[in-house]
């Protein structure tokens, strides 16, 4: 693949993946970088914390409702099938299931998004 289209497509998969978490967390990431492999569109994202959720930090049990917002959460944003729709339409393929991980001491999350297929857009 040219790689001027791998960047465009990742940047709009970032981009859509940013304004999903906007609308629904109510912040987006600061920083996302996108990689695709096989079925896989891996997404690493910076700068995920609100203010609230820094002050929230500094305890055990905030540390806890943190990382359950920012995977369990996640996960069931995706339940509703046309959240993730504009994905599926820019990569063509069907998306079948995520995995969210989140790093509150590091302020990054991780979500793999698992296609139907290969994307045929491996990074080079």
């Amino acid at each position: 693949m040219e790689k001027s289209n791998y960047a465009r497509i990742a940047h709009e998969f970032s981009n859509l993946v940013r304004e999903i978490r906007k609308t629904h967390v109510g912040k987006g990431p600061t920083h996302i970088i996108t990689r695709f492999v096989g079925p896989w569109a891996i997404c690493e994202m910076k700068g995920n914390l609100t203010s609230v959720e820094k002050f929230m930090s500094r305890t055990q049990e905030g540390q806890r409702m943190i990382h359950a917002t920012r995977t369990e959460f996640i996960k069931k944003i995706y339940e509703d099938l046309s959240v993730g729709r504009p994905l599926e339409e820019l990569v063509n393929a069907r998306m079948v299931t995520l995995f969210v991980d989140f790093r509150f001491e590091l302020d990054i999350a991780m979500t793999v998004f698992v296609f139907d297929r290969p994307l045929g857009l491996d990074s080079e």
